[in-house]
């Protein structure tokens, strides 16, 4: 009997079940159970309940399989080769990687479909448990600088910025569980427009040391460096830096004490461009900041800069007891670093010509092989007794944890 018969069957049957007396009403439930099939429990339920409807309930219809396992091996390894990026940069990035993806997989046309048109929502769906996999801390070695506090201002408000070479800038340590002794710092830099990210590894934040590193990066950027903001860390106030952006006709501002969302941009830089890549071990040698500055200057600033797209927020709108967050559309660094216009020619030239010629997976390969030797340079003696080793010093240690309101 199909679904539209047993309804009416039962449409019909409901008013005189509920008017029989008992004993009659023991022969419809009989009757019911053998025409329907349906289990005496469930019978009773359905007529002693509530009347049908005036139309009969709508079936919902399974939706074919769209994706087959093939594309999802695919999907997964390009999510891994990228270094597990949220499900809408991914979308972005599959598109992007398309040239790539094809001759490495073998791509088929149906395969190829496929993977153009999965949505970020379904994305989600089927890599979703492993974002939740690794769940880490952040240690922060911030000190307090007491010069400068008048020179430097306060930035109380957000950049409202329509050309690049407005940066963030921050220290991330990397000192284990302890903080005694000399310990190598990275020193991250983000442009708020382009979401461009450069950085440099120290030995210790000594002022001469991180204002050498800042150099080494405004002369990487593709851009001129026009505002540089910072947090209340003796790092960035003192004289060598203040010094070091008047001779250059650089803005230099800071954040208000203990007011991290002032920062927002480095600071989910400081996660997802560092700590997801190197963890939270101690690095103590000067053989370990040449090694994270080889990865730093060559294949990471590329990967990360000309091949992985990233989204940034627009606004926020509320409705009812529900924040919206809107998103632009995403795309790489140097692609918004292009349509600014405001890139220094040569620079944008040699890097056109360097993505021309590199392949995003070997890219991917060579961080991992570089990762690899740098967590074998850590300080055993000192690590995070809370996080286990072995889920910082894996591949998968990459895991993006998307915050909803990030400018990632």
């Amino acid at each position: 009997m199909s679904g539209r018969s047993q309804w009416d069957y039962f449409k019909a049957i409901y008013p005189r079940y509920q008017t029989a007396p008992k004993a009659v009403k023991a022969t419809i439930l009989d009757e019911f159970c053998r025409v329907c099939g349906y289990h005496r429990k469930y019978a009773i339920r359905k007529l002693a309940g509530p009347p049908p409807p005036a139309k009969p309930p709508r079936r919902l219809r399974r939706k074919p399989v769209v994706y087959s396992p093939a594309m999802l091996r695919i999907l997964q390894a390009v999510w891994e080769a990228a270094g597990y990026p949220w499900s809408v940069r991914l979308k972005a990035l599959v598109v992007d990687w398309m040239p790539w993806i094809k001759p490495r997989f073998a791509l088929s046309a149906d395969l190829e479909r496929q993977l153009r048109a999965i949505s970020a929502r379904q994305i989600d769906r089927r890599l979703g448990p492993t974002k939740t996999r690794l769940k880490k801390r952040l240690y922060g070695r911030t000190k307090p600088g007491t010069l400068l506090k008048h020179q430097i201002p306060i930035r109380t408000d957000h950049w409202d910025v329509t050309t690049p070479g407005f940066t963030e800038v921050d220290t991330v340590s990397h000192s284990g569980n302890s903080a005694d002794g000399l310990f190598a710092y990275t020193v991250n830099q983000t442009d708020i427009l382009t979401t461009w990210v450069e950085s440099r590894a120290v030995l210790g934040k000594g002022e001469a040391g991180v204002v050498a590193a800042l150099e080494g990066m405004a002369q990487a950027l593709p851009f001129v460096l026009k505002g540089l903001d910072s947090d209340n860390g003796s790092e960035f106030i003192n004289w060598h830096l203040f010094r070091y952006c008047q001779r250059h006709h650089i803005q230099p501002s800071r954040s208000r004490p203990y007011k991290k969302d002032d920062n927002a941009h480095i600071e989910q830089k400081n996660w997802t461009h560092v700590r997801k890549l190197v963890g939270w071990d101690r690095y103590d040698t000067p053989a370990a900041v040449a090694a994270l500055n080889d990865l730093y200057q060559n294949e990471l600033r590329v990967y990360l800069n000309l091949f992985l797209p990233s989204v940034k927020l627009k606004g926020k709108k509320r409705v009812g007891s529900k924040l919206i967050r809107v998103y632009d559309v995403p795309q790489t660094p140097f692609q918004r670093v292009l349509d600014s216009g405001a890139g220094t020619p040569d620079r944008i030239a040699a890097l056109t010509l360097l993505r021309a010629t590199l392949d995003p997976f070997q890219l991917s390969t060579t961080i991992e092989r570089k990762l690899e030797t740098i967590w074998a340079m850590a300080n055993r003696r000192h690590r995070p007794t809370a996080q286990p080793q072995h889920e910082i010093h894996r591949p998968h240690a990459r895991l993006e944890a998307a915050p909803p309101g990030r400018s990632s």
